[in-house]
């Protein structure tokens, strides 16, 4: 209810609307965690039919345990093909900004995203995702773009109302343009067009921003990075999509660390990594 996170906060069925309050992963001992609180789904008082479930603290009690289906629903039963300590040895030294929980938040919001194609595919899009973003953000070190002095304002019929200066890099992929900010608010439902620092200052928010462009962005290329993991056109596309100006010989030492990164985080997957890893 409202996105609530303190113990107690009642949980209703609501209209699907992709926000935090209604994402749910599996945790341990069968229960069910939302991510934006950290908080396990809990029979209140133990109670019986028509008890009110709520959020509280995670137990381990047993009214906190559910019996979830055996089949799979996609990124690997439900969570994230990535685990924690998987993310945490792809960024050993991440600001903690950055939290897991922040992005399996996000996931909400593009359940196609590394839930398409069966599992080597589902691993090779997430890989391909982290390995991006750990170019973009020096191994989720930085938030903001280091060098804040570029006019990032084009000349758009909504204008730059937060001030010509404001639509510098921000978050996992180092989001920027008022234009960017502006389809990616209406996309995910913020208003960043106004308040680009939420992208800065809330991490579901912020990895909800590198995902939509993920999802929808094409670059220089003609195909979106997600399109080009789950087509198998390959990494090198992804690379395009978000930076072209590194392909065809612009900057191949960047091209290639995103490369080694790929082929780093697809290893601790356990996953090959699959084949036109350039552009």
């Amino acid at each position: 209810a409202g996105a609530g996170t303190a113990n107690g906060t009642l949980v209703d069925l609501y209209t699907c609307n992709n926000t935090v309050a209604q994402v749910w992963q599996q945790g341990a001992n069968g229960s069910l965690v939302n991510p934006n609180s950290g908080k396990c789904l809990d029979d209140t008082g133990w109670g019986g039919s028509g008890t009110q479930v709520q959020i509280w603290a995670c137990s381990g009690n047993a009214n906190q345990s559910w019996t979830l289906p055996s089949g799979n629903n996609g990124g690997g039963g439900g969570g994230f093909v990535v685990s924690q300590s998987q993310f945490n040895q792809m960024f050993p030294n991440a600001n903690p900004f950055y939290t897991y929980s922040g992005l399996v938040a996000a996931l909400g919001a593009y359940p196609s995203f590394a839930t398409t194609g069966g599992t080597t595919i589902e691993q090779q899009e997430a890989a391909a995702f982290l390995a991006n973003v750990d170019h973009e953000t020096g191994g989720l070190v930085y938030i903001n773009e280091i060098d804040q002095s570029g006019d990032y304002c084009a000349s758009e019929s909504y204008g730059c109302p937060a001030g010509t200066y404001q639509y510098y890099g921000r978050g996992p992929l180092q989001i920027s343009w008022n234009f960017n900010y502006y389809a990616a608010g209406n996309a995910i439902g913020q208003d960043l067009l106004d308040n680009p620092n939420l992208v800065s200052t809330n991490s579901a928010i912020s990895w909800e921003t590198a995902l939509w462009y993920w999802m929808t962005g094409t670059g220089g290329g003609s195909l979106t990075s997600h399109q080009a993991m789950v087509d198998s056109a390959g990494f090198g596309d992804t690379i395009r999509a978000i930076n072209d100006i590194e392909c065809n010989g612009g900057a191949p030492a960047e091209m290639q660390d995103r490369v080694n990164d790929y082929e780093s985080f697809t290893g601790i997957l356990g996953v090959s990594p699959g084949g036109n890893l350039t552009c």
